[in-house]
């Protein structure tokens, strides 16, 4: 009887034993994990250096990329085949001293002639081997109708239109004739500008490459034809009246634009193609290649509103080419400040060894891409390019790089699909919360900046200063975009946090302590590895559109993926998540940072200047919109380019010092704008205002016609006007209820005035518009007598909601300068658009064809 209570207690006993080694165990498995894990902890200063050191080489990587530029060359130390940078100053000296020479002025014809003597010079020290040929051309009328870009819905016409061309051929070559390489630019400037950037710098890299190439023969297969031409800036109308004037166009194969968005530093290759050929044999032999396809997507998207001969040349001619441009300081682009003085030391040597290495190699070569060639599929075929440190050129084509791209696009996708199956729905919600993360930091981070933008314009003189100092957008936008990224991260970070805490507290396989350690750990990873899927969605979608920057989310991608995987899986495989290694973020960031540092830079700084251009209508747009887009662009660029680095940070402690740090540099940033230390326009970098001389006209047909004089401000900076008006005299009366309508479009904030505008302007001077007949039957047809008296620039708008058609002739020998059919049209208008020398005709007939009554029933009923 006494065995039963001992059995029974032997037997209570056994769980309690049980439980007691089930304890022990417990303990030693977190001894064993204690002994292996380390609480993560990460000094503040780890981080700091690391951002600063990102920071510094982003900013090394950008001056040695676009403004470590090669020494001028004296004559003697060129030589005769080579190219001198202090040679080519002196054209552009000769042709600035003669000030603004735009179509029409004598100073253009000064210009001209200058080009011309060049010209003959070159001719007559040529080497006895190549024949060289000068023509100073004049075209005669012409209409100019492009069908994209900044022109569309106008029709170009000039007329009276003056050329010097030079054509270099090698003497001993018979089918060299038929065979050329154009190069081209223009002497004309803006009536603003002496032009020292846009473009004598071009005229003067052009003179001193026709006479290097004057001094080569042996080798050469090709023509080199190097057109000077005159009315770019009224429309690219010179580089039209070429192709389609001059008999030497016919024999023209490759078309090589030189142009200018600013003044001086690396002349880079914004436009290429269609054909890859000229961009790789470019990337070949350029001593120090500069361009970026990122340009050319921008530009011809329309969010850059310029065009180039370059347009005429693939879109008239059907020809493949390159088209260059100086970007540097475009603050002062179709300003006063286009200045020899602010032209840097060595950029037209950068421009002129490139060129001159690039033209030899492809006059010796033995063939041409066809124009037609693998049509269908020329789109497989275009180029994507960029530039490494200035120093080496990548190339490559849209069908290999599509290759490339779906072939990490499935690896990605598999790699992520295996890990989520694997790690079930955990790591799925673990991927949607860190992606959450994401989503976060683009929020704030655009938020804040953004806000900045709004409220800058209220307090400050002018709606953009910092356009003389454009790092003050650090200070001003980028620490509130950082700040705000950093917040959106930290919300998420917690988010994710507390989703893997319930996750290993179910689990119950080590102590809370511990548990809230490996959470921290494995939320950094997340974040880490959800940067990575923004890029890969960014590769997705530029692949699918055939997007040539799509190259700068593959780098992005592929390097940290790799680090991360090499460094932090096979090298190191454990059960237990670790801290981020310091090498991961330094060996997965070096080729993103390396290949696409400098390029976001630089475009930082080329949207900075075309902010200046930015609202042409004070008033019609916001003045916060330019700051929204600047602002916009940085904090998309900080989103994109810190995701990884940010992810390190929540382990640091540094989180209070990146706050004060970025707040404090965004109040003395705003300090310095406010107390008007450093002024948003210079001596070097101006506000730019057009003074606009208005006629207005008012009567009926058969009546006397009234006219009003009065003058209208318009500016290319955004901001009012009040401050310009008073340092220009009195009776100004000015504010957005003085609308100046001009049909197409209106100036918002205008000035008026009647007092001193009519004297300077005589009755016989003032253009007419004289209705000669209107006839009314099936077919409404007016015909309108145009009298441009002494003005040959004008503009002249149709209202395309009535008018079907129109032809323009020109009165003096009835030749049809716009033929009927074909009027593209926007928001209801197509423009005229005309400019011409001094022997341009001033005597037009316009024949307008209205809209029969049942169509405009049919388009009012539409």
């Amino acid at each position: 009887m006494r065995r039963k209570p001992e059995s029974s207690s032997s037997t209570v006993s056994k769980p309690s034993s049980s439980h007691e080694a089930s304890d022990k165990s417990t303990d030693d498995e977190d001894n064993r994990i204690n002994i292996h894990f380390k609480s993560p902890k990460r000094s503040p200063s780890v981080w700091l250096i690391l951002f600063v050191l990102i920071m510094y080489s982003s900013w090394g990587i950008y001056r040695y990329q676009f403004q470590n530029l090669p020494l001028p060359l004296t004559a003697d130390q060129a030589g005769k085949r080579g190219f001198s940078e202090i040679e080519a100053l002196k054209h552009v000296k000769a042709l600035t001293e003669l000030g603004p020479h735009p179509v029409g002025s004598e100073a253009l014809d000064l210009a001209l002639q200058y080009v011309l003597a060049a010209s003959e010079k070159i001719k007559k020290t040529a080497h006895w081997e190549v024949d060289v040929e000068v023509d100073f051309f004049n075209a005669k009328h012409g209409a100019n109708r492009l069908v994209s870009g900044l022109f569309t819905g106008k029709t170009l016409v000039y007329s009276d239109l003056k050329h010097v061309i030079i054509r270099i051929l090698p003497k001993y070559v018979s089918e060299a004739g038929e065979n050329s390489i154009l190069v081209s630019s223009h002497v004309d400037t803006v009536f603003s500008a002496e032009g020292a950037g846009d473009c004598s710098s071009c005229v003067a890299v052009m003179l001193e490459l026709a006479r290097g190439i004057s001094q080569w023969a042996h080798g050469m297969k090709k023509g080199v034809i190097f057109l000077f031409n005159t009315g770019e800036e009224e429309g690219l109308n010179g580089a039209d009246s070429f192709i389609t004037q001059h008999p030497w166009s016919k024999t023209v194969r490759l078309a090589i634009d030189l142009e200018a968005m600013g003044i001086g530093g690396k002349s880079v290759i914004f436009q290429a193609g269609p054909h890859p050929w000229a961009i790789e044999n470019f990337a070949l032999v350029a001593k120090y290649p500069s361009g970026y396809v990122i340009a050319q997507d921008l530009f011809s998207s329309g969010a850059i509103k310029s065009a180039t001969d370059f347009q005429i040349y693939k879109e008239v001619a059907g020809l493949s080419g390159l088209d260059f441009a100086y970007v540097d300081n475009s603050a002062v682009y179709h300003t006063k400040n286009d200045k020899i003085e602010l032209l840097k030391q060595g950029s037209l040597q950068h421009l002129g060894e490139n060129m001159l290495a690039f033209l030899l190699h492809i006059a010796a070569s033995s063939k041409f891409p066809e124009d037609n060639e693998e049509g269908e599929n020329m789109g497989q075929n275009t180029a994507i390019y960029f530039d490494i440190l200035g120093t080496y050129m990548v190339v490559y084509r849209q069908k290999f790089a599509s290759m490339l791209h779906n072939s990490v696009i499935i690896q990605s996708l598999l790699i992520w699909s295996t890990s989520l199956l694997m790690g079930g729905y955990p790591a799925a919600a673990s991927l949607a919360l860190a992606s959450l993360s994401i989503i976060l930091m683009w929020v704030f981070a655009l938020a804040f900046s953004v806000l900045v933008a709004f409220v800058l314009p209220v307090f400050t003189s002018s709606p953009v200063p910092y356009v003389s100092s454009p790092w003050l957008v650090v200070g001003l936008f980028a620490a509130p975009a950082l700040l705000g990224a950093l917040t959106g991260q930290h919300f998420g970070y917690l988010f994710l946090q507390t989703y893997l805490l319930k996750v290993y507290s179910k689990r119950n396989q080590v102590s809370p302590a511990i548990q809230a350690d490996l959470v921290k750990l494995e939320a950094e990873r997340w974040l880490y590895k959800s940067g990575s899927v923004q890029w890969l969605i960014l590769l997705i979608v530029g692949n699918y559109y055939k997007v040539g920057s799509s190259y700068l989310a593959l780098v992005w991608l592929v390097p940290p993926a790799f680090a991360y995987g090499f460094l932090e899986a096979t090298l190191s495989p454990v059960r237990l998540p670790k801290p981020l290694k310091l090498a991961t973020l330094l060996i997965g960031l070096a080729i993103p940072i390396l290949v696409s540092a400098g390029t976001f830079i630089q475009l930082a700084a080329t949207i900075i200047g075309i902010v200046v251009r930015f609202d042409r209508n004070p008033g019609s747009t916001p003045e916060w919109l330019a700051n929204a887009i600047i602002a916009a662009y940085i904090a998309v660029v900080l989103c994109l380019t810190l995701v990884y680095l940010l992810s390190y940070i929540h382990l640091s402690g540094a989180k209070k010092s990146v706050v004060l740090a970025t707040l404090i540099l965004f109040g003395l940033s705003l300090t310095v704008v406010l107390s008007g230390i450093i002024p948003p326009f210079t001596e070097e970098t101006a506000r730019a205002v057009n003074v606009v001389h208005v006629v207005d006209t008012a009567g009926r047909f058969g009546e006397e016609q009234h006219h009003s004089s009065y003058l209208s401000f318009s500016s290319i900076t955004p901001g009012k006007l009040t401050k310009e008006v008073e340092e220009m005299k009195e009776g100004f009366v000015c504010g957005t209820d003085k609308v100046v309508d001009f049909v197409t479009f209106s100036v918002k904030y205008g000035c008026w005035t009647y007092k001193d505008t009519e004297g300077g302007w005589s009755e016989s001077d003032i253009p007419t518009l004289h209705v000669v007949s209107d006839t009314k039957g099936d077919e409404r047809i007016t015909q309108v007598s145009i009298n441009t008296k002494v003005s040959v620039r004008w503009v002249l708008a149709i209202n395309t909601e009535e008018i079907e058609d129109f032809q323009l002739k020109d009165a003096g020998n009835l030749e049809q300068l716009v033929l009927l059919g074909n009027k593209s049209s926007v928001d209801g208008w197509h423009v005229i658009q005309f400019s011409g020398g001094k022997n341009a005709p001033t005597l037009f007939e316009l024949n307008l064809i209205w809209k029969t009554a049942h169509k405009l029933d049919a388009l009012q009923k539409g």
